[in-house]
């Protein structure tokens, strides 16, 4: 729900706040006083295009923040909407509100806040249009588009199952439709790539490399190039340590020494003395092991080095490898661990391309089963809308009119990307979104053609259409917020007491702010709100517009300037007065 608006030099409105209430909130005012500007700026929340020329004359930039509050939302659009703020990094407010804001430049890009983090306009509409719909004159144009009528068709329909199980078969069907028609395509290339493939494995495999061999041959290498001095290096070193040397005098070895010192300084009875008795013992340890892996080590030590040739012979062998397929012989062993998964990709025999077109016949079954099963969904909620928006017309003043909902195959088109042949015979686009073709028609009067709702609804018609929609389609948006801009345009008389009484009723369920000029709808509202414009303190030249509250005293003067401009006077008040009581007393017996 949004609680809360605050604008700040857009259009007619220097600075204004209107706070807003469940139910059904009226915004009315004189013509340019800038009422309007409360919908444009939602739409700036939405994330539509900023305009700069909306940017008050005089100021630098406009600002429009929204503060929404989503403890009554269902539980799907709930969750939603919470993981669009933990994406986003937004945070609520202290009492759990969203505040989300835009501003727009003169001179520059606009930019969009969501939880008071900086974020892209993409997010923050990804955000309000979970919790907004906003319907005006533009709004009521995008009803006459095929994807918008087969948006409004599958809300009623909840087609979500069929319709995300069609778009998994597809893309699966797609996938391997590419992958045969590239295979067919390519077949001479990728047989050329596949002997490449074929004749590096077999080179490697020669070789046959093991995991870190290069490393270890360069130690090898590097110790039998230098025999004889590391032999007695270690000889030196273990003789020094064991005292088995020839040339160790009187029989001396640093762990005899060692041995002989800890001896000594453990048989005190010295605190201190024994502590470092311990230590020497630590350290004889030490000596001891070391001295055991010089033995080890000597005796690993090759007699001569006659291997060293090979081990050169091998290493050139493997430098070969390094030299064409990686840095090292781990990398040559990836890349052909990577070149065999290639190459079972790469067959392009003829009995791999039959399995694969077999695979893709399989496929296409499953697709056109699965568009079958959603067009019958559609074709069976189709009636039920039509008859459900034809009843809700009659009851806005309408009761010849008929509304249709046509769902047909989309024929595909020449050199078609997805043509999907149906078992019965016709070939039609599989598109993201199905295989049908939804279109509304619409009848005015009893006895008319049907015809396609761009060719045959009026502008008044064609708002009583979409507001006839919204109310059969509130269930699937429940909580959220409905914002109409002169939904009655081009209406009036009974039929506006109709449309006032179908918001009324909506506003059950929903948020509904309504921009209107008929008082008979303003007549049905829970919350009146005026927008009326002052002298802006320059000479009275510039205006600048404010949103207040009416009281009931207020609206009852409001309703009557609605009323033909009657103003003030005592027919005026008494006529919206009566106005007023009658649209009570219905919302009462409704209730």
């Amino acid at each position: 729900m949004l609680s809360e608006i605050h604008i700040e030099s857009l259009g007619a409105i220097s600075a204004a706040t209107a706070e807003f209430d469940g139910g059904l909130t009226v915004l009315t005012g004189e013509t340019g006083a800038g009422k309007t500007m409360v919908v444009t700026g939602l739409h700036l929340l939405g994330g539509s295009r900023a305009d700069v020329t909306k940017v008050r004359s005089g100021a630098d930039r406009a600002v429009v923040e929204g503060r929404f509050v989503t403890t009554e939302l269902g539980a799907a659009v709930a969750a939603q909407v919470d993981e669009i703020l933990d994406s986003s990094g937004a945070e609520r407010d202290d009492d759990g509100s969203v505040i989300a804001a835009r501003s727009v430049t003169r001179d520059g890009p606009s930019r969009a806040y969501l939880g008071g983090r900086s974020v892209p306009a993409k997010s923050l509409s990804g955000f309000t249009n979970e919790l907004l719909t906003l319907h005006g004159q533009n709004d009521q144009l995008r009803l006459m588009r095929p994807d918008q009528q087969r948006g409004a068709l599958d809300r009623y329909a909840e087609v979500t199952g069929p319709l995300e199980h069609y778009r998994t078969v597809r893309e699966e069907w797609l996938a391997a439709r590419r992958d045969l028609a590239d295979r067919r395509r390519r077949a001479r290339e990728l047989a050329q790539e596949a002997d490449r493939l074929q004749f590096a494995l077999h080179e490697i495999d020669a070789v046959a490399p093991q995991p870190g061999e290069d490393e270890d041959l360069v130690a090898d290498i590097r110790r039998l190039s230098e025999l004889d001095a590391v032999r007695e290096a270690v000889q030196t070193a273990r003789a020094g340590l064991a005292g088995d040397g020839e040339d160790v005098v009187d029989g001396f070895s640093a762990t005899g020494a060692v041995g002989q010192a800890r001896a000594a300084l453990g048989g005190t009875h010295d605190a201190e003395l024994k502590a470092l008795a311990e230590q020497l013992g630590s350290a004889l340890t030490v000596l001891v092991d070391v001295s055991g892996e010089l033995g080890r080590y000597l005796s690993e030590l090759p007699s001569d080095a006659s291997s060293l040739e090979s081990k050169l012979a091998r290493q050139a062998e493997l430098r070969t490898l390094t030299r064409k397929y990686a840095a090292d012989i781990d990398g040559v062993l990836s890349w052909a661990r990577e070149s065999r998964d290639r190459l079972a990709q790469l067959d392009v025999s003829e009995e791999a391309l039959a399995d694969l077109a077999r695979r893709v016949e399989g496929l296409q079954a499953k697709v056109a089963a699965a568009a079958q099963e959603l067009t019958k969904v559609r074709a069976k909620a189709a009636k039920g809308l039509s008859r459900a928006v034809t009843e809700e017309l009659a009851g806005l003043a309408m009761a010849g009119a008929e509304f249709t909902i046509a769902v047909t195959p989309l024929p595909a088109r020449e050199g078609d990307s997805a043509p999907l042949e149906l078992p019965t015979g016709t070939t039609v686009h599989a598109g993201r979104d199905g295989v049908d073709a939804v279109e509304f028609g619409f009848a005015p009067h009893r006895g008319s053609d049907i015809l396609p709702l761009n060719k045959s609804a009026s502008g008044g018609e064609l708002s009583r259409v979409m507001l006839a929609l919204e109310v059969v389609l509130a269930a699937s948006t429940e909580g959220t917020t409905m914002v109409f801009d002169e939904v009655d345009a081009g209406v009036g008389g009974r039929a506006a007491v109709q449309i006032g009484r179908r918001l009324a009723r909506l506003a059950r369920t929903h948020q509904v702010i309504v921009v209107t000029h008929l008082p008979q709808v303003a007549a049905y509202a829970d919350v009146h709100l005026v927008v009326d414009s002052a002298a802006d303190g320059r000479g009275g030249r510039a205006k600048s517009s404010g949103v207040r509250r009416l009281d009931e005293d207020d609206r009852v003067a409001e309703l009557a300037r609605m009323l033909a401009g009657l103003g003030e006077s005592d027919s005026g008040r008494a006529h919206a007065r009566e106005l007023l009581d009658a649209a009570r007393g219905d919302r009462e017996q409704a209730e």
